[in-house]
């Protein structure tokens, strides 16, 4: 038998807390009424939570975000809220993206959930349904699933998601469905002084083929305000599936947002996973891919937007578990006013793994003298006959391609705009589905027409 490959996590090894206040959640907060394996799964998830410091500083992937401003006591979850501390939901989110069809979507705005289901993705098998109508009606199927991708032990934000996020979707696939039309779901919300704790999950078996497009968005509340989010993504691709996952973050810049996301891509499986980020205030990311099986392929696309004080610290890492698998990343970021960004990659390659190709990149472009970028590329390399690579860059505006631009009567800020815009071509471009890539465009135009002189 074959030695099952070893999944490389990120488990703190410092036991001492960063944060003395706690979140006012208790046990009395755990999912009740479930099956006696989804009643452990969250039981021993609380117990992870409980357990674990809060993340430090003195930790290397923390190093650079500091949470200690975050108003940990003052959260209340948010099925505690009414449905009139929620601002009206943005309607450019619920525009159809293809031939006004889906195959599925999922509005999620508090405690008010809409959802539907095509007859054809019905008839096929697929399931689509909130996360706590899956833990409900599908106990059977989903307690079988729950932690083979992530464990509570990842991290603190990732036990508390574990074991109270309900507030999310879980779409499965069976074997050879191939669904043409995309799936859409929506978290909606964040009032002021909110926990928002998401759970998404998704699996696909063997042969199966769809595209998922995921979106968490809210308006900006008072800037004395806070809220949180925490949340965790478990993307399972099977022999040969093919899964078109699209992340778009477009919080308000009053939330604080940390998540844990992993995907596991088996033989011959292929994933093409984008992720957007334009909001929040503070957001910690951490996104892994686990190449599991021989001829696995996995591309990764990032994109984000910095202003004003905003702080988006993306940690990824590659794992290739597998001989003759395959990963492309490239993040591309812009920031201005004193915006700070973080990127911390790796590409870890398993004694096994020979005939690897694995690539990184991470290009950003700062526009005011203020922001910051920290690039940080890796590789941990265990085997001979593997190709992998990695770059990163950080920059201004080329001085000619302004001046060039303005000598032919563009004013200044308008060639700026179009030159930032060209910058993330390369990224908008790889968005298949064009609503998508029009929304994020005129994102881009308005945080350019905004930005602090």
């Amino acid at each position: 038998m074959t030695e099952k490959p070893k999944i490389i996590k990120r488990v703190s090894q410092i036991k001492r807390r960063a944060i003395i206040k706690e979140f006012s959640f208790d046990q009395q907060d755990l999912p009740r009424q479930l099956t006696d394996a989804l009643n452990m799964y969250h039981q021993s998830s609380w117990d992870a939570y409980k357990n674990l410091p809060f993340p430090s500083r003195k930790e290397e992937p923390w190093r650079r975000t500091d949470i200690r401003a975050l108003a940990i006591d003052k959260f209340r979850r948010i099925e505690q809220f009414s449905k009139s501390d929620f601002a009206a939901l943005d309607e450019q989110y619920l525009q159809p993206f293809k031939d006004g069809k889906y195959a599925g979507q999922i509005i999620l705005n508090g405690n008010d959930i809409q959802q539907i289901l095509s007859a054809e993705a019905a008839g096929k098998g697929v399931l689509y349904t909130d996360f706590r109508s899956a833990e409900e009606n599908n106990s059977q199927l989903l307690s079988t699933l729950l932690g083979e991708i992530i464990q509570a032990e990842d991290g603190k934000f990732a036990a508390l998601a574990s074991a109270l996020g309900q507030h999310g979707v879980f779409l499965y696939v069976p074997k050879h469905v191939v669904i043409e039309a995309p799936f859409h779901s929506l978290i909606w919300g964040a009032p002021a002084f909110s926990a928002t704790l998401t759970h998404i999950f998704v699996w696909l078996e063997e042969g199966a083929s769809v595209t998922f497009v995921h979106e968490s968005a809210s308006p900006t509340f008072l800037e004395s305000a806070q809220a949180f989010h925490s949340g965790i993504v478990e993307l399972h691709v099977g022999e040969g599936a093919k899964l078109n996952f699209i992340e778009l973050q477009s919080w308000g810049e009053h939330v604080w947002s940390f998540s844990h996301e992993r995907a596991q891509v088996l033989r011959d499986g292929r994933l093409d996973w984008i992720f957007g980020a334009i909001g929040t205030r503070l957001s910690k990311n951490f996104s892994d891919i686990d190449l599991l099986g021989a001829g696995a392929r996995a591309r990764i696309t990032g994109f984000y937007f910095c202003d004003a004080h905003q702080h988006l610290d993306h940690d990824t890492r590659q794992n290739h578990l597998a001989p003759y698998t395959t990963s492309d990343l490239l993040y591309k970021g812009a920031l201005f006013g004193s915006s700070r960004s973080v990127w911390q990659g790796m590409i870890y390659v398993a004694p096994n793994a020979m005939r690897t190709d694995g690539y990184q990149g991470n290009k950003n472009l700062i526009l005011s003298k203020e922001a910051r970028v920290d690039s940080i590329p890796g590789l941990e390399i265990l085997t001979d006959d593997v190709r992998c690579s990695h770059g990163a860059t950080v920059g201004r505006i080329d001085e000619n391609e302004l001046f060039y631009m303005q000598s032919r009567g563009i004013p200044k800020r308008e060639a700026e705009r179009l030159i930032v815009k060209g910058f993330f071509s390369e990224i908008l471009d790889r968005i298949p589905i064009n609503l998508i890539r029009e929304r994020f465009e005129r994102a881009i135009d308005r945080k350019m027409v905004n930005r602090e002189s």
